[in-house]
């Protein structure tokens, strides 16, 4: 693990992360990026924090080399496998930061989106500060990843493996961020509201040629099959059900992740005291209706 400091604009600490999968170069491209764009001395008293996280996956460009580290935390010093004794030392490098963003990529198409597993005050500037539309609430879906134990993080899936757009959106998407958080001065920020996405459960897979028939964050209609292979037919049988991650190939394990539209984050400042996100619109597909996701498993039985 690398880390390289940075002089802050303002008070806040804050702390960027790249490189956590080692098939995702963009993250690392980033963060050297920045390291080469920033002030090493800030005006401020606060901090600017970036890190590279899996040196080794990211020599051997591969996601992982004992086991998936955005899988492994809290981790355990005493581990042989070298991810799990990382993760410990990584949520240490990032303890006390007041916000933190760690970049990724995948297979899955645009549009870029952010992710969280508690929605804090600092996590509301983060998402709402970023040239970012959805953002995933993933507070029911796992508890073994950076942003769920990580006070304050957001990770955020900034484009397709390998793109170069993925570059040029991170970095932008980083800059935003870090003048949401007052380490950056160079112009304004800029908060907007941000359409939040409850994730529900994983759509496994099961062998065989896989096929996915929509697109991240498309509204798939009741009674329409999602995705399927030789074992699983997916098949939607509620309102208001969206993609995440949907991907043919991108994993091994599952074809992505069901949501739910649950309405707006809205920016900082524009909320009661009364609630934290914005009630969806009547009619819109931020509602929900009765009835249940299926699987129709023609061909064997379900095995997760």
């Amino acid at each position: 693990m690398e880390t390289i400091e940075r002089g802050s604009a303002g008070p806040s600490r804050v702390a960027i992360v790249g490189g956590i999968h080692g098939d995702e170069p963009a993250g690392e491209r980033i963060v050297r990026r920045l390291a080469a764009t920033l002030d090493e001395e800030g005006t401020g008293t606060g901090s600017v924090r970036l890190i590279v996280a899996n040196d080794p996956a990211l020599a051997a460009g591969t996601r992982y080399t004992d086991t998936d580290l955005n899988r492994a935390f809290p981790g355990d010093r005493e581990s042989d496998e070298y991810e799990r004794a990382l993760a410990p030392r990584l949520a240490a490098a990032l303890d006390g930061m007041d916000a933190v963003l760690a970049l990724h990529t995948s297979h899955s198409a645009p549009p870029p989106f952010a992710i969280y597993s508690e929605l804090t005050p600092s996590v509301r500037r983060s998402v709402t500060g970023m040239p970012i539309e959805y953002v995933l609430d993933s507070g029911n879906l796992r508890s073994t990843t950076l942003d769920s134990v990580v006070p304050h993080a957001v990770s955020i899936e900034v484009g397709r493996q390998g793109s170069e757009d993925a570059v040029e959106f991170g970095y932008d998407a980083c800059l935003a961020f870090l003048r949401a958080h007052g380490a950056l001065d160079d112009e304004p920020p800029t908060f907007t509201e941000t359409t939040v996405v409850a994730g529900d459960e994983e759509v496994p897979k099961g062998g065989g040629e896989p096929h996915v028939h929509f697109a991240n964050f498309e509204s798939i209609p009741r009674g329409a099959v999602f995705a399927e292979d030789d074992v699983y037919t997916h098949r939607v049988d509620e309102e208001g059900i969206v993609p995440i991650l949907a991907s043919e190939r991108g994993y091994e394990e599952i074809f992505g992740i069901y949501g739910r539209v649950q309405g707006t984050i809205l920016p900082p400042g524009s909320v009661d005291d009364r609630g934290q996100i914005g009630d969806p619109a009547a009619g819109s597909e931020g509602e929900t209706s009765g009835g249940e996701l299926s699987t129709d498993e023609p061909k064997g039985d379900r095995s997760v």
